[in-house]
């Protein structure tokens, strides 16, 4: 073989031995690529300096929840449950009575407070608290034409009891708003709603504001029950003697009926 022989097959040994170490390296690397997907799409292979973390995940993000604006009627436990609810307190000589007979009976209510009487008498609202009831805001000044007034007046009125009656109360939540004489607004509604209170409706009003006599009161709850479950007293504004006699006379005769005791809803399915 001449010398441009043996040059030109030297050539090709060299080429092919380049040839074998590429594949060789190429193998190397495609196991390494196929290492690093396994950890993580989009990963690469790199030195322990190099190397990061994924963040950790973090708590969920929470939805708020707003309010509903309709004015709640319905009972949280549904069924023949009915709701009890206690206005235009607290007042020293007539709330003591209620909770008590409330007690005696087992019976959850929900107390709508004015606001400066709950500021005045902290211990009663404290009591109402602690013996399981729910609280209510009831204005300050208990404005039955608040819904002819102006926005300001009403957010006014709504908010400042809210304050007075939660602080009052030493932390516990106002949970509902109602209107004296139900004079609900949409804007009222809404202040209320977005301050974390339900507007509070009535199915049966037992006028017992007007003091008709026991057996009316007792008579009127028997006779509009078939309304809805809501049932309205009253714990302040004058004497309250005929609805502590009634609601002697209530409870029991709701508790033969099959009825239980309830809250109004707060939210809305």
């Amino acid at each position: 073989m001449g010398l441009k022989g043996k040059y030109t097959a030297h050539i090709a040994v060299a080429a092919s031995a380049v040839a074998i170490s590429l594949a060789a390296w190429g193998a190397t690397a495609l196991t390494d690529n196929e290492a690093a997907a396994r950890m993580g799409a989009g990963s690469q292979k790199t030195g322990p300096a190099e190397r990061t973390q994924d963040p950790a995940p973090g708590p969920p993000p929470v939805s708020k929840v707003r309010m509903p604006q309709g004015i709640a009627h319905a009972a949280e436990a549904g069924g023949k449950a009915v709701n009890i609810t206690i206005d235009d307190g607290p007042d020293p000589q007539w709330t003591p009575k209620v909770l008590d007979v409330l007690k005696e009976h087992n019976v959850k209510a929900v107390f709508c407070m004015v606001g400066p009487r709950a500021k005045e008498h902290p211990d009663l609202v404290k009591r109402v608290v602690a013996d399981g009831h729910r609280l209510c805001d009831h204005t300050t000044s208990h404005d039955t034409t608040m819904d002819k007034k102006s926005v300001a007046y009403q957010k006014q009125q709504i908010l400042d009891a809210k304050r007075m009656i939660e602080d009052a109360a030493g932390g516990a939540k106002v949970e509902y708003y109602r209107a004296p004489g139900g004079a609900f607004t949409p804007d009222s509604r809404r202040i209320a709603a977005e301050a974390g209170m339900r507007p509070l409706g009535w199915n049966v009003d037992t006028k017992d504001f007007e003091k008709p006599g026991t057996s009316a009161i007792v008579g009127t709850v028997k006779n509009e029950l078939s309304n809805g479950p809501t049932i309205l007293f009253h714990d302040g504004g004058g004497d309250r003697g005929q609805t502590v006699a009634a609601l002697k006379q209530v409870l029991p005769w709701l508790t033969e009926q099959g009825r239980t005791f309830s809250f109004p809803v707060r939210t809305t399915p």
